[in-house]
């Protein structure tokens, strides 16, 4: 992979993960992280907000940089865009659609679900690989590793190795929150 797109996936991922971060309670913040909630969006669409709702193959409809389907905006809890009604035909198109509505749908599925399944990949782990399994294949049959071969999944592992390789742990971040010049 380029330098240059290696490099456009980490922006895109950290882009997101700042969006993310403090914009939730932190119960649903600490089930799924902001760099998490930036991955699974890259692996979805390459977070392309602009994605419609639309038909893949008959029976399923998606929406949003999420791919979400109704079914799953309804597990999560049918969280709307501020003033909206969850009852109102429409609202779950505006959610999903919606990049701060969508992530708040994918953390309240993935709180649904992280506690009837947590360890979908069986690594003894819940992690946000576990979330990939979750929202791809979803929380009822989470545990279905053909995911692993999918574009999807790769999309999603090129990203994570990106944003963790990028990430400088908070114990090494001085009080100042700026780094010290490379040596």
């Amino acid at each position: 992979m380029s330098l240059i797109k290696t490099a456009l996936i980490g922006l895109t991922a950290v882009t997101i993960a700042l969006l993310f971060s403090g914009t939730s309670g932190a119960k649903l913040d600490q089930i799924v992280s902001p760099n998490c909630l930036g991955c699974l969006c890259e692996a979805s669409t390459q977070c392309n907000v602009t994605v419609a709702c639309h038909v893949p193959f008959a029976g399923a409809y998606y929406c949003g940089p999420f791919l979400i389907s109704w079914a799953y905006w309804a597990d999560a809890g049918k969280p709307v865009i501020k003033g909206d009604d969850p009852g109102r035909q429409g609202a779950f198109e505006n959610c999903a659609n919606d990049l701060y509505c969508a992530a708040q749908t994918v953390r309240g599925y993935m709180q649904k679900f992280s506690k009837k399944t947590p360890d979908c990949n069986g690594d003894g782990i819940t992690d946000c690989r576990d979330f990939v399994f979750m929202h791809r294949n979803g929380g009822y049959s989470c545990t279905d590793k053909s995911i692993l071969t999918t574009e999807f999944y790769q999309r999603f592992e090129t990203c994570w190795n990106v944003v963790n390789a990028a990430s400088v742990p908070s114990d090494k971040v001085p009080a100042t929150g700026v780094l010290p010049p490379a040596a």
